[in-house]
């Protein structure tokens, strides 16, 4: 094919491969494409889209002849879409000088992309846009071809070894040409202080062929880099936009729609109500999305710490810097700090209160621990203790500390919500603890607290969006340390240049933040003991159903209690799980916070008070009224996140209980119409003999009346006024209504065939056996009758 001809089918090869903007076309479905289920399509896919592959040597080829294809800006992320459509530049290069109205004077604004910015824009808008794909089987998002795809892109763009691969190129001994500054085709203002790009700083003098390689690999990987972040994380709401927004900058671009609509004869109140539209389309990430974003943040670590050591002579460092050093000094301040925590924080506040939010979790946790992605290795010792956080990651946690702390707060308000006891929510506050319980983190994230809470003595004019080094001079500042005065205005440039300079900070190691962590390690201990009720419970529930348990003639189904719980979804082996995890996350918050031990034991006697003096779970917290229990707020509270429960228990005739699905409903019927007519024709005998002073008459009470019905603990709110049924004396048979009991009759009538016992015999034996057995029992009973008054 000629250039003409590919540079005519490109953007639909394109298309074909990523799938449609609006997301009716799907693509190759990268992000459902795996090797385990399809590896021929699998390995085709990753070869063709490779760095070195076809797909990209086209990218090239069409790249070398500065080919433009339109990107419509309907498609670009809420934020960037309504100031563009205000006409307010975005403060990302990526957008300076490629927005152009289209060429009829309509409605749709485009961007102007060169092949490279094309083909990534849709590569990492995909992840978004294809959201609905039909899946016919389960898909693990970090196997998916997509996810590889992403890891091997930023592998090739921003290595940790070495410099980038040059492009290939059709022209021996040349270089593919980088991206010429254009003209702007409409005029705009940009919102906000922008850095000055380091593609400005490097591309912008150098001749359009001869290029020189250095500044070509720092052009694609700052090019790959700004789409990646603005395309994944530049999602916001209105709120937090105006909020991140400086007075200056409000001021100017009122100003200028001002004039704008005075020159138009327009009305400005129609562009914001416009924009106002735009900003509050609903932004939902996926748990996919969340971790392709952990995997950007990961890799962008362990570029940044491949930084080499800067060399003590500055002249040495002038003639040995190259572009891509200078890029990963400042790639995570510059290109990721501001936008990461912004998502985050909606992340924080939207995500539903479920176990997904791992991901989002693990992806704050890792952006939190750059120390982990260095190149060198902490030594392996034999005790698995927490490694120590060296003192040279003291900067990046000031310049982090809202990081660290406004999202701590976050994280505590959620947990706050969730139930502990699962193993999944214990998980999570574990991990979180366990981060932050890092030896000497604590003391760091408390001395960036420090710094920002300083006098700002140092800073008279304090700047929003833009860092300045403070100059000092004069004897009054003299007393202030230069170090210590320049790390102070770097944690307030960048606790004021996200929340603005309104913004009231909330100390992580406060009184108010303690509080919370006091309630949340009160509720730690709750759960514990909830978790450890349920295992009891759970323990004794299988103890009565051991084998010797299917002999039995009055089984405990038929006292009408609901003897589920949380152990039959999560297991025995979970919930000692989250004994475990909630054990050292309460450990680990004593740590950081130097929680005082004699609350912590107080509160464990809180805890433990919460059973009664039989040993169960005490009753949510209710009020005793003329209508029966009230909930309170505090027992609402403790049913929601499963504190506490009532015991659900049918307080009706038993023999009118509802057919269980291990009861044969035919027999039922007729063992309840045999037991009818029996109760009616022998009603007054038995009565007689229970009435009985004597040791028959206590063996007809233990087996002719349920205990359970007289002597009923009311579990679960009830009217006041209701008062229990007595029926009297009666014969149940609907016993032999269980499946079980019978297996069990059939396995005895079994065995004893093969000691040439017959039916009768059987029968006479079992009449026997359950004789004796009423015997025991009912000299058991009385034995405990004196006990129970």
């Amino acid at each position: 094919f000629s250039l003409k001809e590919l540079h005519g089918i490109f953007p639909w090869l394109v298309e074909s491969i990523f799938g449609s903007l609006d997301g009716i076309i799907v693509g190759w479905n990268l992000r459902c494409l795996q090797g385990r289920t399809n590896p021929t399509e699998y390995s085709v896919a990753l070869d063709f889209l490779d760095p070195s592959g076809p797909m990209m040597k086209l990218v090239y080829k069409l790249q070398a002849e500065e080919y433009r294809y339109d990107f419509p800006v309907s498609y670009l992320p809420g934020p960037v879409k309504a100031s563009i459509q205000e006409q307010v530049l975005p403060e990302c290069s990526l957008y300076h000088n490629k927005v152009q109205f289209p060429s009829s004077g309509g409605l749709g604004l485009n961007l102007a992309l060169n092949p490279f910015e094309y083909y990534m824009f849709y590569f990492a808008i995909s992840l978004i846009t294809q959201k609905n794909s039909p899946v016919t089987h389960h898909v693990s998002p970090s196997n998916s071809a997509y996810f590889i795809l992403v890891d091997t892109y930023l592998k090739c763009f921003l290595p940790t070894e070495g410099s980038v691969l040059p492009p290939p190129s059709s022209n021996p001994g040349g270089a593919i040409p980088s991206p010429t500054p254009r003209s702007p085709a409409v005029p705009f203002t940009s919102y906000g202080m922008h850095h000055t790009s380091l593609l400005k700083r490097h591309l912008a003098h150098q001749p359009s062929v001869n290029a020189d390689p250095a500044s070509q690999e720092i052009w694609r990987s700052e090019t790959l880099l700004q789409i990646f972040v603005e395309m994944w994380l530049h999602h916001y709401s209105l709120e937090m936009y105006q909020k991140m927004q400086s007075p200056h900058v409000k001021l100017e671009v009122l100003h200028y729609r001002l004039s704008i609509s005075s020159k138009h004869h327009g009305s400005p109140a129609q562009s914001s109500y416009q924009a106002l539209h735009a900003y509050q389309e609903s932004f939902k990430p996926t748990e996919e999305h969340v971790l392709v974003v952990r995997l950007l943040v990961k890799h962008l670590h362990a570029f940044s710490n491949s930084l080499k050591p800067e060399p003590l002579s500055p002249s040495a460092h002038s003639h040995t810097a190259s572009p891509l050093e200078e890029f990963k000094r400042v790639v995570i301040p510059r290109f990721v700090q501001e936008k990461l925590y912004i998502f985050l924080q909606h992340c924080f506040g939207h995500w539903p209160l479920d176990a997904s939010f791992r991901a989002v979790l693990e992806m704050w946790l890792s952006y939190l621990q750059p120390w982990r992605y260095a190149l060198e290795k902490p030594p392996q010792s034999a005790e698995p203790l927490l490694r120590s956080v060296s003192e040279k990651w003291a900067a990046f946690i000031q310049e982090n500390l809202l990081m660290y702390t406004k999202l701590f707060v976050g994280f505590l308000n959620r947990a706050l919500r969730t139930d502990l006891v699962s193993p999944k929510n214990a998980l999570m506050v574990f991990r979180v603890a366990k981060v932050f319980a890092q030896p000497n983190l604590a003391e760091m994230i408390l001395k960036g607290e420090q710094l920002f809470l300083e006098p700002e003595l140092v800073i008279p004019h304090r700047q929003h969006r833009l860092f300045m080094t403070p100059t000092l001079g004069g004897s009054f500042f003299s007393s202030w340390p230069p170090t210590i005065t320049d790390a102070s205005f770097k944690v307030k440039s960048h606790v004021y240049s996200l929340e603005g300079q309104d913004f009231q900070y909330k100390q992580m190691f406060g009184t108010e933040v303690r509080n919370l962590v006091l309630k949340l390690a009160q509720l730690i201990c709750q759960a514990q003991q909830t978790a450890k009720s349920l295992s009891d419970h759970s323990a004794e529930t299988m103890a009565s159903q051991s084998f010797f348990s299917w002999f039995r003639f009055t089984p405990s189904e038929m006292n009408g209690s609901y003897t589920g719980n949380d152990l039959d979804e999560i297991g025995q082996d979970s919930i000692k799980k989250t004994d475990e995890y909630l054990e050292k996350a309460l450990e680990y918050l004593c740590q950081i916070f130097k929680l005082n031990e004699a609350q912590l034991t107080q509160m464990m006697m809180k805890c433990g008070t919460a059973q009664d003096e039989n040993g169960k779970k005490q009753l949510p917290d209710c009020i005793e009224s003329e209508d029966g229990l009230i909930l309170t707020p505090l027992g609402r509270y403790q049913i929601i996140n499963g504190l506490r429960r009532f015991e659900v228990q049918y307080q009706g005739d038993t023999e009118l209980q509802p057919i269980r699905s291990y009861e044969n409903a035919t027999l039922v019927r007729l063992l309840f119409r045999l037991s009818s007519v029996l109760n009616e024709r022998f009603a007054d005998q038995m009565d007689v003999l229970c009435s009985r002073e004597d040791f028959v008459g206590r063996l007809c009470r233990y087996h002719l009346t349920n205990p359970h019905l007289i002597q009923k603990i009311r579990y679960s709110p009830a009217v006041k006024d209701r008062t229990s049924q007595n029926w009297g004396p009666r014969i149940s048979l609907r016993f032999l209504a269980s499946y079980r009991i019978l297996i069990s009759l059939l396995m005895i009538y079994f065995i004893a065939s093969w000691f040439y016992v017959g039916p009768v015999g059987c029968t006479f034996v079992i009449l026997i056996g359950y004789f004796l057995y009423a015997v025991i029992m009912t000299f058991i009973s009385e034995g405990w009758k004196p006990h129970e008054h």
